[in-house]
């Protein structure tokens, strides 16, 4: 029977197509080298930890109550994208990052969004150095062609939130959709524990891009209180010079495609993908256990990566999207040893996208072969956008967030190749939608040269506003490349908390063949989370979280002998993949004893193989029998994990 939309529901994830989480920390104070008192901490779920606001500057808790001021430098990019050049003074930049931070730290499902642009140039000093925070829905990118363009002096930073002030209940378990990048970081200001470091205290949807940091650097905020979990992240095309690499309470990361000075420590899933100075493989069937090997999986080489499309200014001042070439076998930054390479695209061929643009007018400006570039805002989406034309450019500044109002589908591209669509965020809507974005396969082309991409495109069902969606994203796109993707069903704020309500079938289903997906991350979905029914993919590193709230057994079954649902299935069908460093844990937290029978389901078939793959219990009941087609020990409250299975078959 059809979907709404047109699409061709599937009675099976066999049918083909052409949070908070909890956690649990081990003791890192030896690990790491710091000044940190051993912990073993029971898991903490994130519903129960609320989104408090974190200490900031002095000079932004001055200014905490003020009203952040509309832009008047974003010109026809609109009133919330803030352009800085190094003639402004610098007390007027502190002055509106602080204001900005003020209001954006402790706001998870607000709806402001922010891009902060810096032109090429240099700010802050050792004597005077710039440091400020990133909340959330906050852009911080350098405007020159390479990072060593704009160079900030001081630290762009991120910290725990600590619950109602309590220093002794502070996390950085919420801290999702901000970003930074193309810039370089000269780690230096802040005071005491945070002197001279740059602190990038984040989890899900906060990527690190094309940044180069001169110093020290955390991805874990040790300074606040304790116990300082942080949930995992993503680093791509970056490179780190003078310090280690803070891992610390990360319980799992992908670094991709970055030099590293050294990187201190494991916790349950570390990943390295193409970047040199990483530390070898070490993944162990004991790997996350006191005293076993750190939980490395290290790859020389990415099999094939497309940076993300991002804006600069040209030596006349004009701007223009950069769209880096598709590298294979890749190791290291694309801009290591010059320029990326790649090719320009003039401001003048993107329609700019305001809250108040109407679907008709994108849909016209897309027929007619204009590019798209979202400003930041919230967008009520009543009908899908149509990607028709190859090549085309979706970017997105400072987090858009797109919103189905009547069970549509928010954005499809039909049959066309070369797609780009980055940096936005999907969330349901009002009534059931098949789809938040559905990408169609276009057989006839080289996807070798002219791949689709999606980077830095996050999904919700709930949270934000009550929405329901059938399926989040499905890629049908053969020889596309995912970059940093999470689909998220809601497990706090508004809807979550119910079976019911905030319905999400399945994260993502991938029927495309030859598809390539980096950092991607599938959390709580009622059914099979992931699907992957195309031949010869790729997944470098999937974080997932079963359900929280499955109200008893019978309505959580795969089939009517199988308890739950695999959080990543591969069909019947498939006779080549490959997975690298991949996780699920569970926490059922309506005190039913809920089991997962696997977290991962495929084929019996030599070409069909994965490499490094755990399960944890994080606290609650029940738990997951077995980590792949019942290979690997079961997690429970007896035995939490991580349960670890270093390659199957």
């Amino acid at each position: 029977m059809p979907w709404k939309g047109g699409s061709t529901v599937r009675q099976s994830p066999d049918t083909p197509r052409r949070r908070r989480p909890a956690r649990l920390l081990a003791g890192l104070a030896a690990a790491i080298g710091l000044a940190l008192a051993p912990v073993l901490a029971p898991a903490a779920s994130a519903s129960t930890v609320a989104a408090g606001s974190s200490a900031l500057t002095a000079s932004a808790t001055a200014t905490a109550q003020a009203a952040v001021a509309p832009s008047t430098t974003g010109g026809t990019l609109g009133p919330n994208v803030y352009v800085f050049n190094p003639s402004m003074s610098q007390s007027s930049i502190q002055s509106t990052l602080d204001a900005i931070a003020a209001q954006q730290v402790p706001n998870q499902f607000g709806t402001q969004r922010y891009a902060l642009l810096f032109e090429p140039g240099s700010y802050g000093s050792t004597a005077d150095p710039l440091v400020f925070q990133v909340g959330y829905y906050t852009e911080v990118a350098g405007l020159g062609r390479n990072p060593s363009d704009t160079v900030i002096t001081g630290q762009v930073d991120t910290f725990n939130q600590c619950t109602n002030g309590d220093q002794t209940q502070c996390y950085a378990l919420e801290n999702f959709w901000r970003s930074v990048s193309n810039l370089t970081i000269n780690a230096a200001g802040g005071s005491g524990c945070t002197a001279n470091t740059e602190f990038w205290a984040v989890s899900q949807a906060a990527p690190m891009r094309r940044v180069a940091v001169n110093g020290n650097v955390t991805l874990m905020d040790y300074c606040d209180g304790s116990p300082d979990w942080a949930s995992g992240g993503f680093i791509a095309d970056s490179s780190f010079a003078g310090g280690t690499v803070v891992n610390g309470s990360q319980q799992q990361y992908i670094t991709r495609n970055s030099s590293l000075d050294g990187w201190s420590n494991g916790v349950w899933n570390q990943v390295f993908c193409g970047d040199p100075g990483a530390p070898a493989q070490s993944f162990a069937s004991n790997s996350g256990d006191s005293g076993g090997p750190a939980p490395y999986t290290t790859l020389a080489t990415c099999p094939k990566t497309q940076e993300e499309p991002y804006l600069y200014s040209d030596s006349s001042g004009n701007l223009n999207v950069f769209v880096p070439t598709v590298q294979t076998s890749s190791s290291g930054p694309s801009w290591a040893n010059g320029s990326t390479p790649g090719y320009s695209l003039p401001l003048r061929s993107f329609f700019i996208v305001q809250p108040s643009t109407t679907v008709t007018q994108i849909n016209v400006a897309l027929a007619l072969g204009r590019n798209l570039l979202f400003t930041p805002g919230v967008y009520s989406i009543p009908r899908t956008i149509h990607i028709l034309r190859p090549d085309t450019k979706v970017v997105g500044l400072g987090f858009p967030t797109l919103i189905p109002q009547n069970g549509n589908v928010t954005m499809d591209a039909l049959g066309v190749p070369g797609i780009n669509i980055s940096g936005m965020i999907f969330d349901a809507g009002p009534v059931e939608s098949p789809a938040l974005l559905d990408l169609r396969g276009f057989p006839g082309f080289d996807s070798k040269t002219d791949p689709t991409s999606v980077d830095d495109v996050f999904f919700r069902v709930g949270g934000a506003e009550a929405g329901s969606a059938k399926t989040s994203f499905i890629d049908d796109a053969s020889g596309s490349i995912l970059d940093d993707v999470w689909a998220w069903r809601a497990d706090h704020g508004a809807g979550a908390g119910s079976w019911t309500s905030d319905t999400g079938d399945t994260g993502v289903v991938v029927g495309g063949d030859d598809v390539t997906a980096y950092g991607l991350a599938v959390e709580h979905y009622q059914k099979y989370e992931t699907v992957w029914t195309g031949q010869r993919g790729t997944v470098v590193f999937f974080q997932n979280e079963n359900p929280y709230e499955v109200p008893n057994q019978a309505a959580w079954m795969a089939s009517p002998t199988q308890d739950g649902y695999p959080a990543f299935y591969v069909s019947k069908n498939v006779t080549s993949f490959q997975g690298y460093g991949m996780g699920s844990y569970s926490y059922f937290n309506q005190g039913v004893a809920i089991e997962n029978s696997t977290a991962f389901e495929a084929p019996s078939s030599p070409g069909v193989q994965f490499h490094d793959l755990l399960t944890v219990f994080l606290n609650g009941s029940g738990g997951i029998q077995s980590v792949i087609n019942g290979t690997g020990a079961a997690v429970s409250s007896t035995f939490g994990g991580p349960s670890d299975v270093v390659s199957y078959p």
